[in-house]
């Protein structure tokens, strides 16, 4: 592929017409309105036409788009999707200017944004508005993305394009980009906010009251196209349920979703400390991991990594097997194996061996053969997967998980840049799990370890939301049914209010069932509507209710004359909301007179991060550029071969570095993480064996570790308390990682306190603790954590 590396112009030299992008972002406690202007000029002697494509966060609801050419501004309008395509082509051939924007029918964070036609000399602004939700963190932070990436997404052999649009990809490296970005938020919350965290430099946080319930932010000058940026949101006390109520639109009808109030709860339901302290010792766990070629280099080695203290964290008793893909798929066992020292140590030993070796991102394969396997009694199934997001029948791969949700759930995980937060949301979603997002720097592990956490804790079940709400109102829920609770997550549940009463006060009941006792938490909240609000709560509950219809539309396959579609095109126009079977399109009729000349398609560079993405046989590619809510250049989709991976990509670590001409790059191996290496020699059982390898994990020599060993101590007692103590003492700020693993320790090591000797060996652990102290850590250890370990001994 051709690239161009000096002045504003595409690979084929032509000037490119888009700008500059504005983005403003609006965060009101945990929702958010991102609003992107993309600023245009044709520098050109003929008449142009612009088309983009780009990511936005998968559950976003893009809810306004209007153009402005001179002091004229055209609003557009949501129309049925085909119909929209339509009235675009009939606009231009008449010489009208016509600007369209509408969802992929793949995936639905992917859209492409169609401007034609601007005049010679000609500027213009789209302005593309959208409310999205804002995901809870480990940490307690609100998540919010502006994807700046759009990677390659493979399409498998025989799948269907995007609507039918044909548009050439031109790619250059990011940091080549020729458009700017600028990008400024306003948080506001009823609770304090605390900080505000970016992956890209930011200035400085700027309060607007003396509360700090307001501030503001900016992202700082000469931010480059290499990453999405990702703002991490603090609040005081954020973990508390709480409602909004707001107001219909007067322009509306009583009685019709817009002209009702709408109710929004966020709800944390609370589960007993003593319950979810626990960890169940079953489970069937698939592992299912992505080694397509865009995962070369620090993605696959970090998954391997996971791999390895995932594998080390299962309890003993449960089941497990490993699959990976690409464009084939391959599996460790032909089914899941009972875990055991043996299964591990085979398991650990393919995993060390997997490379991003296998061409394309084939998820749909691999997921039906899985589901194909029978599920094992009293072993329910939990199902992990690890991929870039990469994939370009994304609704057909959530539509499989969604099928099969009544017998397991699913974990994902988005890894890099680019990642399809419509997949990896997807699959959590309808697979009643958890999402988490790696880019940047991040580390996999601990966020991995809280997800196997959530699966290894008793499961909610019987999940149920009753309103009472007074005489003369109703409730119709716009969200699906909860399916999953964890501890610590928040869920969102929208519903509309119909009628009214002169009574202030609703309440919401959540009834589940934990560990088989049946539990419930409430939440008592005015039914008076907030102000200032605006309508962007009616539009995320218009949302919702949309996904769940088009899911419902996917699952009939067009059955009974698309009855489902008609109600989602009827609600997406009412609303204003985009869907899979509508489009924004404005048409610009001006004075009447016709843009005269031949009409040149102009495609924006893309910002790139891999140049491949598999093997060349029967690929199809979607990407895109870096844009407003994550505009991302020209490309609907295009057939092509991409070159060998190897051969074109190069090798870096987060953030990327790019050169003009592409190069292979090796780097050396750096040498193990010390906690790794002691992980690795962890057995099944929980156990450690008194060798040099443990030795060497700790940085030491065997004499320094054995000769202080008291002649009753078992071997594998002590082997097991020094790597325990190392671990509170060294490894604190990864315990995350490690909590788990160790916890299975110290269950064997209660199982030793039968044997007389051990139990005495215990015993000797706290008159060791001056050695413990100086022989195994470099420096003195908490005497807290000393303690903690000692005493758990001893329960």
């Amino acid at each position: 592929m051709m690239m161009n590396c000096c002045g504003l112009l595409t690979a084929n030299k032509e000037p490119v017409p888009l700008k500059s992008v504005e983005v403003e972002l609006e965060v009101r406690a945990h929702v958010a309105t991102v609003v992107s202007t993309l600023n245009y000029e044709n520098k050109e002697d003929k008449p142009l036409e612009a088309v983009f494509v780009f990511p936005l966060p998968g559950d976003a609801a893009v809810c306004h788009f209007s153009a402005k050419i001179g002091q004229t501004e055209i609003v557009a309008e949501v129309k049925e999707k085909q119909k929209a395509r339509e009235e675009y082509d009939d606009a231009l051939s008449s010489g009208q200017q016509a600007f369209l924007l509408e969802e992929s029918d793949q995936s639905p964070d992917i859209f492409s944004l169609s401007v034609g036609s601007l005049r010679p000399g000609e500027s213009a602004s789209i302005r593309l508005e959208y409310v999205t939700e804002l995901a809870v963190q480990a940490d307690e932070g609100l998540r919010f993305c502006l994807p700046a990436v759009l990677n390659p997404r493979y399409q498998p052999q025989g799948s269907g394009g995007s609507g039918g649009s044909n548009v050439q990809m031109t790619s250059v490296p990011a940091s080549l980009v020729p458009y700017s970005l600028s990008f400024s938020a306003r948080v506001s919350s009823p609770r304090p906010v605390s900080k505000v965290e970016s992956n890209c430099p930011l200035d400085a946080l700027q309060y607007l009251n003396t509360e700090q319930t307001q501030a503001t932010v900016k992202l700082a000058a000469g931010h480059k196209f290499d990453r999405d940026v990702e703002l991490l949101i603090y609040y005081k006390d954020a973990h508390q349920p709480t409602a909004v109520v707001e107001a219909g639109q007067a322009s509306a009808k009583p009685g019709t979703l817009m002209g009702d109030p709408v109710v929004m709860l966020s709800l944390y339901p609370e589960f007993p400390q003593a319950v979810m302290s626990s960890v169940t010792s079953c489970g069937e766990f698939v592992f299912l991991l992505d080694r397509s070629g865009s995962m070369d280099g620090a993605r696959i080695k970090s998954a391997r990594d996971t791999l390895l203290l995932l594998l080390k964290s299962l309890p003993m008793g449960c089941y497990f097997n490993i699959y990976s893909f690409g464009s084939s798929y391959e599996h460790i066992f032909p089914k899941s194996v009972e875990y055991s020292q043996k299964t591990m140590e085979e398991a650990l030993k393919k995993v060390e061996e997997m490379q991003a070796n296998l061409g394309g991102t084939e998820i749909l394969m691999p997921l039906k053969h899985i589901y194909s396997q029978p599920c094992i009694p009293s072993q329910p199934r939990q199902l992990f997967v690890f991929t870039d997001g990469e994939v370009g029948n994304t609704k057909e791969v959530i539509n499989l998980v969604k099928k099969n949700s009544g017998s397991h759930r699913c974990f994902s995980f988005g890894i890099g840049e680019g990642a399809s937060s419509a997949l990896i949301n997807g699959l959590a979603k309808e697979g009643g799990g958890h999402a988490q997002f790696i880019t940047g720097t991040d580390r996999m592990q601990p966020k991995v370890m809280q997800s196997l956490r959530f699966a290894l804790q008793p499961a909610v079940v019987d999940i149920s939301v009753k309103w009472d709400l007074p005489k003369g109102v109703s409730v119709t829920a716009l969200s699906p049914p909860i399916t999953a609770l964890f501890q610590g997550q928040r869920s969102l549940v929208y519903a509309q209010l119909t009628g009214k009463s002169l009574a202030a006060e609703g309440c919401v009941t959540v009834k589940y069932s934990l560990a088989g006792h049946p539990t419930q938490n409430q939440l008592h909240f005015s039914l008076k509507p907030a102000e200032d609000t605006g309508i962007t709560v009616h539009r995320l509950g218009a949302r919702s209710l949309i996904r769940s219809l088009e899911m419902e539309e996917r699952e009939r396959g067009g059955e009974r004359d698309g009855e489902v579609k008609k109600k989602v095109v009827e609600l997406s126009v009412q609303s204003g909301v985009s869907s899979a079977f509508t489009a924004f399109i404005a048409v610009n009729k001006g004075n009447g007179e016709a843009i005269q000349g031949p009409l040149v398609r102009r495609n924006v560079p893309t910002p790139r991060l891999w140049g491949g993405c598999g093997p060349p046989q029967s690929i199809k590619m979607m990407q895109g550029p870096m844009v407003f809510g994550g505009m991302q250049s020209n490309m609907r989709m295009a057939r092509g071969a991409c070159a060998p991976v190897a051969k074109q990509r190069m090798m870096c670590d987060s953030p990327p570095m790019f050169q003009c001409n592409s190069i292979s790059i090796e780097h050396k191996q750096p040498p193990r993480d010390p906690l790794l290496q002691l992980v690795s020699l962890q057995k099944a059982s929980g156990c450690w064996v008194l060798d040099p390898a443990l030795a060497a994990a700790l940085g030491k020599t065997s004499e320094e570790v054995e000769k202080p060993k008291p002649a009753l101590v078992n071997q594998e007692v002590w082997a097991t308390i020094v790597a325990l103590i190392w671990l509170h003492g060294f490894k604190m700020d990864a315990q995350e990682e490690w909590e788990l693993l160790a916890m299975k320790a110290v269950s064997w090591l209660r199982a030793q306190n039968g044997n007389n000797q051990n139990h005495k060996c215990l015993s000797v652990v706290f008159n060791s603790v001056c050695w413990l102290k100086s022989a195994v850590c470099s420096h003195l250890l908490c005497c807290t954590h000393l303690f903690y370990v000692f005493f758990q001994l001893h329960v």
